[in-house]
């Protein structure tokens, strides 16, 4: 058994070269096509190409092509796209799914060769919980990016305002914000700017700033944006409105949080006091922790423990977070 998991490891390592090695002739190809184009050869050369090679010239159909056509046939590329964008990560779709199998296949080897024996039938388990890791990092990332832009959102709107009082047109201020804030804020409104620069109208430029940065503040500078194009008004007023009832939110949060701090301490406090015990009577007493490991009946009942402690949690935290 231990000679079969070295040699998936083997395989699973010499797959990883190979996929390295695919993606540098890749890069390599395209690298050679964009010179190719501009010094005006390539319209040649692609005659005179045989068509085993025309896939070098297409990069983004030879890496994760079955990946792609799988995540198109379910619809979820663009989910996952949207929810990588979100979070600031240049990964497309599929790359991020391959990260999700290879922590899949390395949580499973590495728990079959060094847990014990009595403890292999929790490989599955091991792998899936390894498998989620990208996913934790990538939400990790959302959330704090997200967390930054809404600090200095109700900056960023007062200044549209003042700009806008000194006859800057409004998607001038939108450019302006680039040059003035920080990130993540200002890459999106670039983005946004350039969007509409480019020929994209405004409105179809800020409906994809509210889709890559999902927050209601967001939404709300939107609807307020294009209800004025509509129906005109002073838009420089609404935004400083909205900036401070942005953060008059901050602060009724801020002692929502405050109040609610005691509430959520309880709540890990007794989530962690379970898994403390079992810690504990795993070195005192490890004959009687084994029997929910190595017996049909001790594992469902662990599973049922597991499954009645998270449902707890959950409640818990459902009591004490309140949205404002």
């Amino acid at each position: 058994m231990v000679g079969f998991l070295l040699t998936a490891l083997f395989v699973w390592g010499l797959s990883i070269l190979t996929w390295m090695f695919v993606s540098k002739r890749v890069r390599s190809a395209d690298v050679t096509r964009i010179k190719d184009r501009l010094t005006g050869t390539q319209k040649k050369k692609a005659k005179s190409a045989d068509p085993e090679n025309v896939a070098l010239f297409q990069p983004e159909e030879v890496k994760g092509k079955i990946t792609r056509s799988l995540l198109t046939k379910y619809n979820q590329t663009k989910r996952l796209q949207d929810f990588l964008e979100q979070a600031g990560v240049k990964w497309d779709a599929a790359r991020f799914v391959h990260a999700c199998m290879g922590f899949f296949i390395a949580g499973y080897i590495l728990w079959w060769l060094f847990a014990p024996a009595e403890f292999h039938g929790f490989s599955l388990v091991a792998a899936i919980v390894a498998a989620i890791l990208p996913f934790v990092h990538v939400m990790r990332l959302k959330k704090k990016r997200l967390h930054s832009f809404e600090e200095i959102f109700p900056d960023s709107l007062e200044f549209v305002a003042r700009s806008m009082r000194a006859s800057h047109a409004f998607s001038v201020s939108l450019e302006m914000i680039h040059r003035e804030f920080p990130d993540p804020l200002a890459t999106e409104f670039k983005r946004t700017f350039e969007e509409h620069n480019l020929g994209l109208p405004l409105d179809s430029a800020l409906q994809g700033l509210a889709r890559r940065v999902p927050l209601l503040d967001v939404h709300f500078f939107v609807s307020a944006v294009m209800l004025q194009k509509r129906t005109g008004g002073n838009l420089a007023e609404i935004l400083d409105k909205l900036a401070y009832i942005i953060r008059e939110r901050f602060k009724l949060r801020g002692r929502i949080r405050a109040v609610s701090a005691h509430g959520k301490m309880t709540a890990v406090t007794l989530s962690c006091i379970p898994m403390g015990v079992g810690v504990m009577m795993f070195f005192t007493n490890p004959d009687y922790v084994k029997f929910f490991f190595t017996d049909d009946v001790g594992q469902i009942m662990f599973g049922a423990a597991v499954a009645l402690q998270l449902i707890g949690y959950l409640i818990m935290k459902k009591i004490v977070t309140i949205e404002v």
